[in-house]
């Protein structure tokens, strides 16, 4: 299956690439059927793209590539809701804020979006945890 997007062109992607976010995300509560696809020439970002709405595509990015010691607890019901049944069947990624200075791009370590990757189905969490900040740096200077 092909698609057109503003800023990625046409892709292409299988039906069982496709996410369902039953809930819809924060700001996109109508969008439910996302892909998620590489950046081309970056090594640590993605897009998680709607295929319902060609201009809406987050840049995404694994929260353990940001900060080492990421973790918290899913809440029961939301291990219910998308089926988990091991730790491996979850995919963890976080938005990402764009900027033209790279000092400035952050990420939402507050609001991860838990995937299923077996089922294919997704959700984003507000954590609790006031250590992870809605601006996290990704790229801080070495001390």
């Amino acid at each position: 299956m092909k698609f057109s997007t503003k800023h990625h062109g046409i892709l292409e992607y299988k039906e069982e690439d496709v996410v369902l976010f039953p809930k819809g995300l924060p700001g996109f509560s109508d969008l439910k059927k996302f892909i998620i696809f590489p950046v081309e020439g970056e090594r640590i970002f993605n897009i998680l793209h709607s295929i319902e709405e060609e201009d809406i595509g987050l840049a995404v990015v694994s929260p353990f590539n940001v900060c080492k010691d990421y973790e918290f607890q899913l809440p029961e019901e939301m291990i219910k809701n998308l089926k988990v049944n091991s730790p491996e069947d979850i995919l963890v990624i976080t938005t990402v804020t764009i900027n033209s200075d790279y000092k400035m791009i952050t990420t939402n370590l507050r609001a991860p979006i838990i995937i299923n990757i077996k089922e294919k189905i997704g959700e984003q969490i507000i954590l609790e945890n006031d250590e992870y900040k809605i601006k996290h740096p990704i790229f801080q200077e070495e001390k």
